[in-house]
């Protein structure tokens, strides 16, 4: 099952994002294919206020364990944090189940 994380930067943390990221980006990295997506959300001034990743997983736990082990977690970069289920219906223009 796919679960999708909307984490929104705690204020003034580009800083902290900035420093834990290549920590992150390697974590990432180590998930294979239990990472199907991921990227920062966007302020106005294209500076990165967010992430959003989307995780295969056995159930929601499984998907919580990957989120707290990731290291913009660990470093507390987050002020609000949604996980929940998710479905693609829509890929690369085609309609799925």
């Amino acid at each position: 099952m796919q679960f999708v994380l909307t984490a929104h930067d705690r204020p003034n943390a580009l800083a902290l994002r900035l420093e834990v990221r290549p920590s992150h980006l390697d974590y990432l990295r180590s998930l294979g294919t239990a990472l199907v997506l991921a990227g920062p959300m966007l302020d106005e001034e294209g500076k990165p206020c967010g992430s959003v990743i989307v995780y295969e997983a056995e159930d929601r736990a499984a998907a919580q364990a990957m989120v707290d082990a990731d290291p913009y977690s660990k470093a507390d970069l987050f002020g609000s944090v949604e996980l929940k289920g998710y479905r693609v219906v829509v890929k690369d223009g085609v309609m799925g189940a």
